[in-house]
Protein backbone atom coordinates (compact mmCIF):
# COMPACT_ATOMS: atom_id res chain seq x y z
CA UNK A 1 0.00 0.00 0.00
CA UNK A 2 1.36 3.14 -1.11
CA UNK A 3 0.30 6.88 0.47
CA UNK A 4 -0.23 9.44 -2.26
CA UNK A 5 -1.21 12.65 -1.34
CA UNK A 6 -3.68 14.03 -3.81
CA UNK A 7 -5.06 17.62 -2.03
CA UNK A 8 -6.95 20.67 -3.89
CA UNK A 9 -5.70 23.58 -3.56
CA UNK A 10 -7.91 25.45 -1.26
CA UNK A 11 -8.74 28.69 0.62
CA UNK A 12 -10.87 29.52 3.92
CA UNK A 13 -14.22 28.76 1.61
CA UNK A 14 -13.52 25.53 -0.30
CA UNK A 15 -15.66 22.85 -1.61
CA UNK A 16 -15.05 18.87 -1.96
CA UNK A 17 -12.01 17.92 -2.78
CA UNK A 18 -12.05 15.70 -6.00
CA UNK A 19 -9.69 13.00 -6.39
CA UNK A 20 -7.73 12.36 -9.93
CA UNK A 21 -6.58 8.49 -9.96
CA UNK A 22 -2.91 7.79 -9.54
CA UNK A 23 -1.00 5.85 -11.94
CA UNK A 24 1.05 2.82 -10.42
CA UNK A 25 3.25 0.56 -12.51
CA UNK A 26 1.35 1.59 -15.77
CA UNK A 27 -2.78 0.65 -13.80
CA UNK A 28 -4.64 2.85 -11.67
CA UNK A 29 -5.88 1.39 -8.65
CA UNK A 30 -7.42 4.44 -6.12
CA UNK A 31 -9.72 3.84 -2.99
CA UNK A 32 -11.28 7.55 -2.62
CA UNK A 33 -10.95 8.60 1.11
CA UNK A 34 -13.87 11.39 1.56
CA UNK A 35 -12.48 14.76 2.40
CA UNK A 36 -13.03 16.29 5.27
CA UNK A 37 -13.51 19.60 3.46
CA UNK A 38 -17.43 17.99 2.90
CA UNK A 39 -19.92 18.36 5.81
CA UNK A 40 -23.04 17.49 6.70
CA UNK A 41 -25.71 18.89 8.45
CA UNK A 42 -28.06 17.66 11.60
CA UNK A 43 -29.64 18.99 14.80
CA UNK A 44 -30.25 17.74 18.44
CA UNK A 45 -32.74 18.86 20.76
CA UNK A 46 -30.45 18.77 23.79
CA UNK A 47 -32.26 18.77 27.80
CA UNK A 48 -31.12 22.02 29.94
CA UNK A 49 -32.08 23.43 33.16
CA UNK A 50 -34.93 25.82 31.24
CA UNK A 51 -35.78 23.37 28.59
CA UNK A 52 -34.84 22.01 25.15
CA UNK A 53 -32.40 23.64 23.04
CA UNK A 54 -32.39 23.31 19.38
CA UNK A 55 -28.85 22.68 18.77
CA UNK A 56 -27.45 22.08 15.15
CA UNK A 57 -24.52 19.98 14.08
CA UNK A 58 -22.31 20.67 11.30
CA UNK A 59 -19.47 17.72 10.83
CA UNK A 60 -16.57 16.64 8.53
CA UNK A 61 -18.50 13.46 6.36
CA UNK A 62 -15.19 12.05 6.25
CA UNK A 63 -14.99 8.78 9.11
CA UNK A 64 -12.98 9.90 12.30
CA UNK A 65 -12.87 11.74 15.77
CA UNK A 66 -12.38 15.59 15.27
CA UNK A 67 -11.85 18.24 18.01
CA UNK A 68 -14.82 20.56 18.54
CA UNK A 69 -16.45 23.69 18.92
CA UNK A 70 -19.39 25.44 20.44
CA UNK A 71 -20.13 28.47 17.70
CA UNK A 72 -22.37 31.09 19.42
CA UNK A 73 -24.84 33.21 17.37
CA UNK A 74 -25.62 36.96 17.31
CA UNK A 75 -29.17 37.69 19.10
CA UNK A 76 -30.84 36.40 15.58
CA UNK A 77 -29.98 33.55 17.03
CA UNK A 78 -29.03 30.50 14.27
CA UNK A 79 -29.61 32.26 10.63
CA UNK A 80 -27.96 31.79 7.72
CA UNK A 81 -25.01 33.66 7.54
CA UNK A 82 -24.65 31.99 11.30
CA UNK A 83 -24.59 28.47 9.70
CA UNK A 84 -22.54 29.19 7.00
CA UNK A 85 -19.76 30.54 9.53
CA UNK A 86 -20.04 27.03 11.10
CA UNK A 87 -19.84 25.28 7.89
CA UNK A 88 -16.53 27.56 7.15
CA UNK A 89 -15.03 26.06 10.62
CA UNK A 90 -16.15 22.45 9.97
CA UNK A 91 -14.75 22.54 6.86
CA UNK A 92 -11.43 22.45 8.28
CA UNK A 93 -11.61 19.61 10.50
CA UNK A 94 -14.26 20.75 13.39
CA UNK A 95 -17.19 18.61 14.62
CA UNK A 96 -19.13 22.52 15.25
CA UNK A 97 -22.68 23.02 16.93
CA UNK A 98 -24.34 25.93 17.51
CA UNK A 99 -27.31 25.77 20.33
CA UNK A 100 -30.28 28.34 19.88
CA UNK A 101 -30.01 30.98 22.48
CA UNK A 102 -33.33 31.94 23.27
CA UNK A 103 -34.90 28.35 23.19
CA UNK A 104 -36.98 29.10 26.67
CA UNK A 105 -38.76 32.22 24.29
CA UNK A 106 -39.38 31.10 20.94
CA UNK A 107 -39.88 27.90 19.15
CA UNK A 108 -37.50 25.65 18.37
CA UNK A 109 -36.13 26.30 15.19
CA UNK A 110 -36.82 30.09 14.70
CA UNK A 111 -34.30 32.85 13.36
CA UNK A 112 -35.06 36.36 13.77
CA UNK A 113 -35.18 38.76 10.10
CA UNK A 114 -31.85 41.28 10.55
CA UNK A 115 -34.23 43.44 7.89
CA UNK A 116 -37.56 42.56 9.60
CA UNK A 117 -40.60 45.12 9.23
CA UNK A 118 -41.66 44.32 12.71
CA UNK A 119 -38.38 44.07 14.74
CA UNK A 120 -39.91 43.91 17.98
CA UNK A 121 -41.56 40.56 16.80
CA UNK A 122 -38.73 38.68 14.99
CA UNK A 123 -36.05 41.01 14.46
CA UNK A 124 -33.81 43.58 16.10
CA UNK A 125 -35.47 44.95 19.00
CA UNK A 126 -36.90 41.14 20.15
CA UNK A 127 -33.19 40.05 19.45
CA UNK A 128 -32.03 42.52 22.10
CA UNK A 129 -35.09 42.41 24.56
CA UNK A 130 -34.16 38.90 24.99
CA UNK A 131 -30.67 39.54 25.39
CA UNK A 132 -31.33 41.24 29.06
CA UNK A 133 -34.43 39.07 29.93
CA UNK A 134 -32.98 35.59 29.80
CA UNK A 135 -31.34 35.11 33.22
CA UNK A 136 -27.55 34.58 33.36
CA UNK A 137 -27.46 31.53 35.04
CA UNK A 138 -29.22 30.19 32.51
CA UNK A 139 -27.02 31.44 29.61
CA UNK A 140 -24.56 29.48 31.64
CA UNK A 141 -26.66 26.33 32.49
CA UNK A 142 -27.03 26.60 28.35
CA UNK A 143 -23.10 26.52 27.35
CA UNK A 144 -22.68 23.64 29.63
CA UNK A 145 -25.09 21.49 28.36
CA UNK A 146 -23.36 21.71 24.72
CA UNK A 147 -19.47 21.70 25.71
CA UNK A 148 -20.32 18.47 27.63
CA UNK A 149 -22.42 17.40 24.65
CA UNK A 150 -19.71 17.94 22.16
CA UNK A 151 -17.49 16.42 24.52
CA UNK A 152 -19.26 13.19 24.64
CA UNK A 153 -19.93 13.56 20.81
CA UNK A 154 -18.95 9.96 19.16
CA UNK A 155 -17.22 12.20 16.66
CA UNK A 156 -15.41 14.58 18.35
CA UNK A 157 -12.41 13.94 20.50
CA UNK A 158 -13.47 15.52 23.29
CA UNK A 159 -11.05 18.21 22.86
CA UNK A 160 -13.36 21.28 22.65
CA UNK A 161 -13.29 25.08 22.09
CA UNK A 162 -16.00 27.79 21.83
CA UNK A 163 -16.14 31.08 19.23
CA UNK A 164 -18.89 33.58 18.82
CA UNK A 165 -20.20 36.68 17.09
CA UNK A 166 -22.05 40.09 19.41
CA UNK A 167 -24.01 38.33 21.89
CA UNK A 168 -21.99 35.31 20.74
CA UNK A 169 -18.94 36.64 21.42
CA UNK A 170 -19.67 37.47 25.04
CA UNK A 171 -21.57 33.85 25.54
CA UNK A 172 -17.91 32.40 24.17
CA UNK A 173 -16.05 34.50 26.80
CA UNK A 174 -18.05 32.89 29.53
CA UNK A 175 -18.27 29.58 28.16
CA UNK A 176 -14.21 29.49 28.04
CA UNK A 177 -14.66 29.05 32.14
CA UNK A 178 -16.03 25.44 31.66
CA UNK A 179 -14.33 22.54 32.30
CA UNK A 180 -12.14 21.17 29.17
CA UNK A 181 -12.89 24.35 27.22
CA UNK A 182 -8.63 24.95 26.07
CA UNK A 183 -9.50 27.90 23.78
CA UNK A 184 -12.18 30.60 22.80
CA UNK A 185 -12.12 33.56 19.72
CA UNK A 186 -14.67 36.14 20.79
CA UNK A 187 -15.70 38.89 17.92
CA UNK A 188 -16.70 41.93 19.11
CA UNK A 189 -18.01 40.72 22.63
CA UNK A 190 -20.53 42.94 23.22
CA UNK A 191 -22.10 44.48 26.73
CA UNK A 192 -18.51 42.82 27.90
CA UNK A 193 -17.05 46.15 29.08
CA UNK A 194 -20.29 47.13 30.69
CA UNK A 195 -21.33 43.50 32.26
CA UNK A 196 -24.63 44.55 30.68
CA UNK A 197 -25.58 40.86 29.95
CA UNK A 198 -28.57 39.17 30.86
CA UNK A 199 -31.44 39.70 33.26
CA UNK A 200 -30.53 42.63 36.04
CA UNK A 201 -27.88 43.70 33.25
CA UNK A 202 -24.87 43.02 36.05
CA UNK A 203 -23.00 40.32 34.91
CA UNK A 204 -19.59 39.38 36.34
CA UNK A 205 -17.95 38.30 33.72
CA UNK A 206 -15.00 40.41 33.93
CA UNK A 207 -14.73 39.53 37.74
CA UNK A 208 -14.13 36.30 36.39
CA UNK A 209 -10.82 36.51 34.11
CA UNK A 210 -9.42 34.81 37.10
CA UNK A 211 -10.70 32.08 36.33
CA UNK A 212 -9.49 31.81 32.67
CA UNK A 213 -6.02 32.87 34.20
CA UNK A 214 -5.81 29.95 36.15
CA UNK A 215 -6.71 27.29 33.32
CA UNK A 216 -4.28 29.40 30.80
CA UNK A 217 -7.49 29.09 28.66
CA UNK A 218 -6.03 31.21 25.29
CA UNK A 219 -8.62 33.39 24.27
CA UNK A 220 -8.14 35.50 21.20
CA UNK A 221 -10.41 38.57 21.35
CA UNK A 222 -11.12 40.31 17.84
CA UNK A 223 -12.63 43.76 17.52
CA UNK A 224 -14.21 46.17 14.94
CA UNK A 225 -12.59 49.84 15.85
CA UNK A 226 -15.53 51.35 13.99
CA UNK A 227 -18.05 49.03 16.09
CA UNK A 228 -20.63 51.84 18.32
CA UNK A 229 -21.20 48.47 20.65
CA UNK A 230 -17.77 48.42 21.92
CA UNK A 231 -16.14 51.83 21.72
CA UNK A 232 -12.54 52.57 22.70
CA UNK A 233 -12.96 53.08 26.23
CA UNK A 234 -14.66 49.58 26.43
CA UNK A 235 -12.33 47.40 24.47
CA UNK A 236 -9.31 49.97 27.00
CA UNK A 237 -11.30 48.34 29.93
CA UNK A 238 -11.33 44.69 28.91
CA UNK A 239 -7.81 45.05 27.80
CA UNK A 240 -6.71 46.36 31.14
CA UNK A 241 -8.45 43.69 32.86
CA UNK A 242 -7.01 40.90 30.74
CA UNK A 243 -3.36 42.37 30.96
CA UNK A 244 -3.73 43.02 34.70
CA UNK A 245 -5.20 39.13 35.52
CA UNK A 246 -2.37 37.93 33.40
CA UNK A 247 -4.93 35.85 31.02
CA UNK A 248 -3.50 33.73 27.84
CA UNK A 249 -4.96 36.27 25.00
CA UNK A 250 -4.10 37.60 22.01
CA UNK A 251 -5.92 40.93 21.01
CA UNK A 252 -7.01 41.91 17.33
CA UNK A 253 -8.61 45.13 15.93
CA UNK A 254 -9.49 45.83 12.63
CA UNK A 255 -10.94 48.97 10.82
CA UNK A 256 -14.35 47.23 10.42
CA UNK A 257 -18.14 47.71 11.74
CA UNK A 258 -19.76 45.84 14.12
CA UNK A 259 -20.92 42.40 12.58
CA UNK A 260 -17.88 42.46 10.03
CA UNK A 261 -17.89 39.22 9.63
CA UNK A 262 -21.53 38.88 8.89
CA UNK A 263 -21.67 37.86 5.05
CA UNK A 264 -25.23 39.88 4.21
CA UNK A 265 -25.72 43.51 4.64
CA UNK A 266 -23.27 46.51 3.83
CA UNK A 267 -21.16 46.13 6.72
CA UNK A 268 -19.53 43.03 5.66
CA UNK A 269 -15.75 42.75 4.76
CA UNK A 270 -14.58 39.64 3.13
CA UNK A 271 -11.15 40.16 3.64
CA UNK A 272 -11.31 40.29 7.21
CA UNK A 273 -13.41 37.56 7.32
CA UNK A 274 -11.12 35.49 5.55
CA UNK A 275 -8.42 36.84 7.80
CA UNK A 276 -10.24 36.29 10.73
CA UNK A 277 -11.76 32.63 9.95
CA UNK A 278 -7.87 31.72 9.05
CA UNK A 279 -6.64 32.72 12.73
CA UNK A 280 -9.65 31.11 14.71
CA UNK A 281 -8.46 27.92 12.37
CA UNK A 282 -5.01 28.23 13.17
CA UNK A 283 -5.91 28.64 16.91
CA UNK A 284 -8.17 25.65 17.08
CA UNK A 285 -6.04 23.21 15.60
CA UNK A 286 -3.03 24.54 17.70
CA UNK A 287 -4.90 24.30 21.11
CA UNK A 288 -7.56 21.30 20.23
CA UNK A 289 -6.32 19.10 17.45
CA UNK A 290 -3.18 17.05 19.07
CA UNK A 291 -5.10 14.19 19.26
CA UNK A 292 -7.28 13.46 15.54
CA UNK A 293 -7.51 9.78 14.81
CA UNK A 294 -7.90 10.18 11.19
CA UNK A 295 -5.49 12.97 10.01
CA UNK A 296 -5.19 11.44 6.28
CA UNK A 297 -8.54 12.74 5.88
CA UNK A 298 -7.60 16.18 7.03
CA UNK A 299 -5.62 16.53 4.24
CA UNK A 300 -6.92 14.73 1.78
CA UNK A 301 -4.86 11.54 1.41
CA UNK A 302 -6.00 8.79 -1.14
CA UNK A 303 -4.59 5.14 -0.54
CA UNK A 304 -2.97 3.28 -3.23
CA UNK A 305 -3.00 0.02 -3.23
Amino acid sequence: MRLTSARASSNLFAGPISAKPVRLSGRSRVRHVTSAHTVSHSYVDLDTPTGKMRTYVIKPTAPGKYPGIVLFSEIFQVTAPIKRSAQTMAGHGFVVIVPEIYHEYEELGKAFLYDSPNPAVDGVDRGNQLKTTKPISAYDSDSKAAVEFLQRHADCTGHVGVMGFCIGGHLAFRAAMNKGVTAAACFYATDLHKGGLGQGMNDDSIARINELAADGTEMCMIWGRQDPHVPLDGRARIYAELATRRANYTWHEFNGQHAFMRDEGHRYDPELASMCYKMCVDLFRRKLARCWLAPYSLCGWLLAE
